[in-house]
């Protein structure tokens, strides 16, 4: 329309400047009327053609699909049950339920489908059950049959055999073993003493025989009130851990912390500069890796006993429906992932032994 207003305009115009001067007045008066019903009726329609587009816009903007989590790497707490008393614990004994082992399977299967290549079997204790009967054979369908690139366990290494090793070390990537301390009264003090059994000295055995069975050895320490004054540089470094991952103690509400909860953790809580001077001073520690409660909270794939995601976003743990009814595409999409702060933090590493090539 706009590209024939000028040749109309100028038709009109040439034909009233044709006619004799008496008559141009009158003609005048009908091409201005014109022209402001011309301009009335573009100035409409370029309204109503900005008022349709609006709500397309955005439709669009409501129809695009959110960005799909890839569970690269997963933390299956398979069972709450444990022989220590953490007093910091966040992953407490409030069901005894473990999954049958086919039903487990399943569940690690519709994992790797998805894109998972990392898988750490936690607790609770994992060698509790079945006295570690059950761990092994998840650890071994992961790695034989599902081929992943990294099996690890978080363990407190207490119920560990060395028969473990030799059934099932071959199919295991890391084992990290939890030491909040070198000292064994503050071990005590925290929850982790077990009788006459020595913490300390269990530590050591197991770090020979990951060496003996080609298995990475990693160190998880929890930085609370009762060892966030500790030096622990010369034991660390003496133990050369492929990792030391140093977490700052953090509460969840209805595990260690509120009305529902079996700890008190509250009394184990430390600041950030109290947190940041322990780093400090264990600057020298070169496979240190820290992770502050900011880094922790929601940087975890956690899946519990019943193969729910956790999302920790509001401070506690408010679980998916189950990867073995829903799927893991749906279920996902409820676990609070932060896959920015997973990646920040340094949760995908050289996590297979193979790529490690670690002098054994």
């Amino acid at each position: 329309m706009w590209v024939l207003m000028p040749a109309a305009f100028a038709g009109k115009l040439l034909s009233v400047f044709r006619q004799p001067l008496s008559s141009l007045w009158r003609s005048l008066v009908p091409l201005f009327c014109w022209l402001r019903a011309t301009w009335l009726l573009a100035s409409k329609r370029i309204k109503q053609q900005l008022v349709r587009r609006e709500p397309d816009e955005t439709k669009e903007e409501e129809e695009d699909p959110p960005l799909s989590t890839t569970p690269t790497s997963v933390n299956y707490h398979f069972t709450r049950q444990c022989n220590y008393k953490c007093g910091f614990c966040f992953h407490t004994a409030k069901t005894s339920f473990v999954l049958p082992l086919e039903e487990a399977k399943r569940g690690l299967l519709l994992l790797k489908e998805a894109g998972m290549e990392k898988i750490n079997f936690s607790g609770g204790e994992p060698f509790l059950h079945d006295r570690g009967e059950y761990l092994g054979k998840l650890v071994k369908f992961c790695k034989a049959e599902l081929r992943l690139p990294s099996v690890s366990i978080v363990s407190n290494g207490s119920l560990i055999r060395e028969r473990w090793f030799q059934n099932y070390g071959e199919y295991l990537d890391i084992l990290a073993v939890s030491c909040d301390s070198f000292d064994e009264e503050v071990n005590v003090l925290i929850g982790r003493g077990q009788g006459k059994k020595n913490h300390v000295e269990n530590l050591q055995k197991l770090r020979t025989w990951c060496r003996d069975y080609r298995i990475a050895f990693k160190i998880n320490s929890v930085i609370n009130r009762f060892n966030v004054e500790e030096d622990m540089t010369e034991q660390i470094k003496a133990l050369n851990p492929v990792r030391w991952k140093v977490f700052q103690c953090l509460l969840i509400e209805g595990e260690n912390c509120g009305e529902d909860a079996l700890r008190e953790a509250e009394r184990f809580v430390i600041g950030d500069e109290e947190f940041e001077r322990f780093l400090e001073r264990h600057k020298e520690v070169s496979c240190l890796v820290p992770e502050s409660n900011q880094k922790m909270k929601d940087s975890y794939l956690i899946l519990d006993e019943y193969m729910r995601f956790l999302n920790c976003r509001k401070g506690r743990k408010d679980p998916s429906k189950s990867i073995l009814d829903v799927g893991v595409e749906e279920a996902i999409k409820f676990s609070g992932f932060d896959e920015k702060m997973f990646l920040k933090r340094g949760g995908k590493y050289t996590w297979s032994k193979a790529d490690l090539k670690l002098d054994w």
